[in-house]
């Protein structure tokens, strides 16, 4: 993980059945930053439908590529994460998210449970999020 790559899925996904176990009485989840590849997504759908729900859409806050680089080497000054300042290893998660994580955009585009915020485009980005996720209600 700290090169950049992903935890592998069954450790993830069984996690996540963890806390749904946890907080069965929850009247809903925000999964952040998963699932990270489509075999997650289709892995989730799997739990959910075993609880007997379903997931109800899947929101992608999207940056530029310069922005994101400048936002984490700033992150890692801050907190004094190395990953976080080394842009090798940056470039590796834009690598990997691009490989990996992308294709999980197509997946829930064709369920139409897919929507894209640019986060760049908007100066109260953190409100423009909360509407999507209001959206989904």
């Amino acid at each position: 993980m700290d090169k950049g790559e992903l935890v592998p899925d069954a450790v993830v996904i069984g996690m996540i059945e963890s806390k749904l176990d946890q907080h069965a009485a929850a009247g809903g989840f925000i999964f952040d930053g998963f699932p990270r590849t489509t075999a997650q997504a289709k892995a989730l759908d799997e739990l959910l439908a075993k609880k007997k729900t379903a997931i109800s859409g899947m929101l992608a806050l999207e940056v530029e590529k310069e922005e994101l680089i400048k936002r984490l080497q700033g992150r890692g000054k801050v907190s004094g994460r190395t990953d976080d300042q080394d842009i090798s290893i940056i470039e590796n998660r834009i690598n990997v998210y691009n490989r990996e994580t992308s294709p999980v955009i197509d997946y829930y585009n064709a369920k139409v449970k897919f929507r894209a915020i640019q986060v760049w485009k908007h100066r109260g980005h953190f409100r423009t999020a909360l509407q999507g996720i209001d959206a989904l209600k």
